[in-house]
Order: structure tokens, then sequence, then C-alpha cells
């Protein structure tokens, strides 16, 4: 895949590489202007409480965007993720890749906002789809791709189905094509949506193996560069703190640029692929929640 430098470029890459997920969903009956007639300021209404808390929370787009693909890599873009658990029984967000989740306050906020405007109209599923697409484009102040909507909610969310759906972050380049091919995504979906790593940060525990002991020898990762994984150990001691973090994209986390594939040409990229908008629930499946975080009452 040859990359151009120019963040315009990368920009219709991978605006071009979301439609076509999206594509992928027109069999489903997700469109442009789902809710038109039903409630047609939910839009707007996501996009003024995403630019309010983008102000001060610049690093807001990474944490959607995460939470947009950890909700979608588990039983579909359903908003699974954002329900609470149910007696004994433990939801998404508690397995322990999601523990690190944030920006369900957000969520909620603008589920309240919406409710107000349209009572049980709006789903949670593509409230997360919006709110993620809103806090990515904040900076440039207009909408970097388009979300076609119509998702609705799932009512089951299980913590034991996480592990074994979401790609780890030990997961090399054949299990991660693997996992893709099985979501109905190639190898392209999985280069060009890497570059959501552009934005955001890593915890320290998720990449300690490869400073520290990636053969069992006390050795790090050789694909590293040098210099780079050097900085990265005194960023990240060992043992590794649960609260330490580094930029997924040194020195521009903060902007979604296509910086990401320039420093990944220079080996100083962290292996971690994510995924968005599969296997929605549309028609009369599922339901339309009120409260997000938890099901209709029966």
């Amino acid at each position: 895949m040859k990359m151009k430098t120019g963040n315009g470029i990368f920009i219709i890459v991978l605006s071009l590489t979301l439609f076509g997920i999206i594509d992928v969903c027109n069999a489903q009956k997700l469109r442009y202007n789902f809710y038109r007639k039903t409630c047609p300021r939910v839009e707007k209404i996501v996009r003024e409480i995403i630019q309010n808390r983008t102000r001060n929370n610049p690093s807001l787009g990474a944490k959607l965007i995460r939470m947009q693909f950890h909700d979608c890599f588990v039983r579909g873009c359903d908003a699974s993720v954002l329900l609470d658990k149910v007696n004994n029984s433990r939801a998404e967000k508690e397995a322990i890749p999601n523990q690190s989740l944030s920006g369900f306050d957000v969520i909620d906020e603008i589920k309240t906002a919406i409710e107000m405007a349209c009572p049980q109209v709006v789903s949670c599923a593509d409230i997360v789809a919006l709110a993620a697409r809103d806090a990515v484009s904040a900076p440039f102040r207009r909408s970097l791709w388009g979300v076609q909507l119509g998702r609705r909610d799932g009512r089951v969310s299980l913590a034991n189905e996480t592990n074994r759906n979401l790609p780890g972050p030990f997961a090399n380049f054949s299990s991660l094509i693997q996992l893709f091919d099985r979501k109905g995504l190639d190898v392209n979906d999985l280069v060009v949506l890497s570059g959501a790593h552009t934005i955001g940060v890593s915890r320290c525990g998720a990449i300690s193996r490869r400073l520290y002991n990636f053969t069992g020898n006390g050795d790090a990762d050789p694909s590293l560069d040098r210099a780079y994984a050097q900085t990265l150990r005194t960023q990240c001691p060992n043992p590794a703190s649960p609260t330490t973090t580094v930029e997924m994209d040194p020195g521009s986390s903060l902007s979604f640029d296509n910086h990401y594939y320039d420093i990944l040409l220079q080996n100083k990229g962290l292996s971690m692929k994510k995924m968005a908008a599969i296997e929605v629930l549309t028609g009369n499946a599922g339901e339309i929640r009120q409260n997000c975080r938890v099901t209709n009452p029966v």
C-alpha cells in the first residue's frame, strides 16, 4: 500500500474505507437521514454536546472511537458495551480490555438530551457512531465522514465474550487478519483503520512484554526502533504501573493526521488494531433503549 503525505490524502483514504465498511451495512437497511422525520435535530444535538465537551477534553475523539471499536467487535455495533451488569452477570465493560474505556458519561449526556427532544426514537448504538465521528472531527470544524443510521440496541452484554472477539495487544498479523475476516473485513480494512491510532494513548501494561521480555529472555521486541524502545522504557518502568500511559503516535497523539503512518515506517508504531461498524441490528431486532446503561423494562 503506497502511503502519501498530506493530511487531506490520509483523511480521504480513511474516509473511503469507512464508507466501504458502512456499505456492508447498507444491506441491513442503514441509511443517511434515517431520523429525518422522527428526530431531525439528532445530529445537531450530538454535535453541539461533543463540541462543548472537546473544548476541555481534546482526547475525547480517541476515547469515543475506541469505545465504538470495542463495542462493534463484540456482538456487532449494538451498544452492548454501554450496558451495566445485571445481578451476578458481568457485562462487557467489566472485562479487562474494557476497564480502561471512558466517555460513558458523554453518551449519557447525549442520550438524555435526545430523549427530551425525541423520546424512544434514537438508539444508543447510533449515538455512539455519531459521537465518535463528531469527536474526531471537532478540531476540523467539519464532519470527516458520513454516518448512516438505523442501528438498534442489543439486550445482552457478557464480559466473557470480550476477549475472544477483540483484537489483543499481542496479536500477530496473521491472527489479526483471521479475526478481521470473521467480521467480514479484509487486510485493507485492517491496515487503513490502524490509522485510528494516530490519536490516543496506550497503557504501559499492554506493551510491557514488548519492552522487557519479548522472547522470554528479558529483551525488547527487535522490530521496534532501538532508541524508541529505550524511550518507552523510561516512560514505562518494569513492572508496569496500571495507570501510566504513552502516546500511540509519538508527538501527535491529539491530532488526527497521517503522522501515524510516518512513524510506522520508522518502526515506532504499537501493534493494536480496532474496528467499527459491523453486524448491526436493524428493523425489529433489538430495541431502542431509554437509558443506554440498562435494557428497557419488559
